[in-house]
């Protein structure tokens, strides 16, 4: 989230030199390489979403496998 607020922040001050330049081109290059910027931080944030959410996964998984063993094994001492 941090990234995305920095690299528009990083995408405004780039328009905002290129609105002060000399040459259309110069422009149109400055607001590409900040486009271009905002659009890998923007795949880096979703990419650090995408593992923290397969992390979460993996460790639900885990606390249910471990909450089962321990159902069982509770089961089975109150069985004897």
């Amino acid at each position: 989230m941090r990234k995305i607020i920095l690299a528009a922040a990083v995408a405004g001050a780039a328009l905002g030199l290129a609105a002060c330049s000399q040459g259309a081109d110069e422009a149109t290059e400055a607001a590409d390489a900040a486009a271009a910027d905002t659009a890998a931080v923007a795949d880096d944030a979703t990419a650090v979403v995408d593992e923290a959410a397969t992390a979460a996964t993996e460790a639900t998984g885990e606390a249910v496998e471990g909450a089962e063993a321990a159902v069982e094994e509770t089961t089975e001492a109150a069985a004897e």
